[in-house]
């Protein structure tokens, strides 16, 4: 996907290049997948807390605490998810800044290495000519 056209910097090879262009990017991916699921978990937490918040404190409930299944009461439990709650948009934050600061590196990478991205366009939703039981190919351009 992406090519150098030119071996500016340090000397590395096209393959180094490449690899380290390919490694920032799988660092951004893995923190937008991150951050991804705090903020699902911080949906959940919404939901769990508006639900537990309407049951008796005395209730027993179980709560998965590093893998073990534990039996608590709501009494218990729902500080500590309202605690949770109140981290997961910091948390949220922080990646957020750090994923920025991962697009600057990579941009700062590519202009070092004038590495050119190679972006696949996706052909407009047009209607297709064909109907889609047809099976044929139409080759454009």
């Amino acid at each position: 996907m992406a090519k150098s056209n030119v071996n500016k910097g340090k000397g590395k090879s096209a393959e180094e290049i490449f690899a380290g262009f390919q490694n920032l990017r799988s660092e951004q991916r893995q923190l937008a997948n991150k951050i991804s699921e705090l903020e699902m978990d911080l949906n959940e937490h919404k939901i769990v807390i508006e639900t537990l918040q309407t049951v008796d404190k005395t209730r027993r409930c179980f709560r998965m605490v590093g893998g073990v299944l534990v039996e608590r009461t709501v009494g218990e439990v729902l500080p500590e998810l309202e605690s949770n709650r109140e981290r997961l948009p910091k948390a949220i934050q922080a990646l957020n800044e750090q994923l920025a600061r991962k697009g600057q590196e990579i941009n700062e990478y590519i202009e070092t290495y004038d590495i050119k991205v190679q972006r696949t366009d996706r052909a407009p939703d047009a209607a297709p000519e064909q109907p889609a039981k047809s099976n044929v190919l139409v080759a454009s351009g």
